[in-house]
């Protein structure tokens, strides 16, 4: 067994420091301009939508911060947009994301403020954004994005939280960079429970994950670009408020649904679907940030995405998979 997603999922604790390292001034001279303007629109697709849904949450949890997130060509078409004295963060692993790229040229001619965070330097989007990020991962091949996926969401967390009016953001800034260290634990002691779990559910085809907060966009990830691209599972992302409507009535005995719990004020919701589910007898699994730190809980999808990279890393493997190749897309570049 030997899947470029392995080896890539050890380098993310150095793709984070190497990041702050060489791309931290710049991170702080954009944070500033920032603190000046009224609306930050944050644009991805694929895993860089699931960072920026979990920047947002995260930041309108603790801040006033203004912040809207949209798919590229949603943010291409919208006829509404704010250019009075509006930024845009426009995130992707390649740069070239075709219907990000367009969102950007969209600002640009608009007269917003652009950023681009991508980790290729000689990228299109970084060239042609105001002020640019460059993640320092070296290339990503496995198609899930594990190491670019922890550093842009390093690089929101650092820009959009340094400008913010949260009380405790140095805090929160420090354990930021304090995240590397737990993540090189994390990887090391959660390996074997999760091919262990992997292995009893290899042969289930659909999945429902479920979170609050900044671990909804987590869930995305877990279901749209883990799950369906790199296991080649049925999978649905569902915040856990909304367990209630239609999945309620999917939750059957037996079926896998999968809960990212971080103590949230929201997670109470959480815990009654928890309850629910397994009172249902349905395959009620539970990552609970609790159980592998105490870390402010506004951080958690940078350690709970570490025990869910091993899951499906070995559930693909189980059925035969390569978890970082995909049939259809390939970076498809439209």
């Amino acid at each position: 067994m030997d899947y470029k997603m392995y080896s890539e999922l050890f380098e993310q604790p150095d793709s984070i420091r190497k990041t702050f390292q060489l791309e931290l001034s710049n991170m702080e001279k954009i944070s500033e301009r920032l603190t000046a303007v009224n609306r930050i629109y944050l644009v991805g697709c694929g895993s860089s939508l699931s960072t920026a849904y979990t920047a947002k949450d995260a930041l309108e949890m603790v801040t006033s911060l203004n912040i809207d997130v949209f798919t590229g060509y949603e943010f291409f078409y919208n006829k509404k947009l704010d250019n009075e004295n509006s930024a845009a963060i426009f995130t992707s692993q390649s740069g070239e994301t075709a219907d990000t790229l367009a969102a950007l040229r969209k600002a640009n001619e608009l007269g917003i403020y652009t950023i681009a965070i991508s980790n290729e330097g000689d990228s299109s989007m970084i060239k042609e954004a105001n002020d640019s990020i460059v993640t320092r991962c070296g290339r990503e091949e496995a198609i899930l994005g594990t190491k670019t996926y922890v550093t842009q969401l390093s690089s929101l967390y650092q820009i959009l939280f340094s400008a913010s009016d949260y009380d405790r953001a140095d805090e929160l800034l420090e354990e930021l960079h304090s995240i590397p260290d737990l993540m090189e634990d994390i990887i090391k002691k959660t390996e074997e429970e999760n091919k262990k779990l992997a292995q009893d559910l290899k042969d289930e085809d659909v999945f429902y994950c479920l979170g609050s907060g900044p671990n909804y966009g987590l869930a995305y990830k877990l279901a749209m670009t883990m799950l369906m691209e790199g296991a080649l599972k049925h999978s649905c992302p569902i915040y856990s408020s909304e367990f209630r409507h239609g999945l309620i009535e999917r939750a059957e005995k037996d079926v896998p649904i999968i809960f990212l719990d971080s103590d949230y004020d929201s997670d109470e919701i959480t815990q009654k679907a928890i309850d629910f589910s397994e009172n249902l007898s349905a395959k009620t699994i539970v990552f609970k940030l609790q159980d592998y730190s105490n870390i402010n809980n506004l951080l958690s999808p940078f350690i709970l995405v570490i025990p869910l990279e091993w899951f499906v890393y070995y559930l693909a493997h189980y059925n035969g998979e390569d978890p970082g190749s995909t049939r259809h897309i390939g970076k498809v570049r439209y």
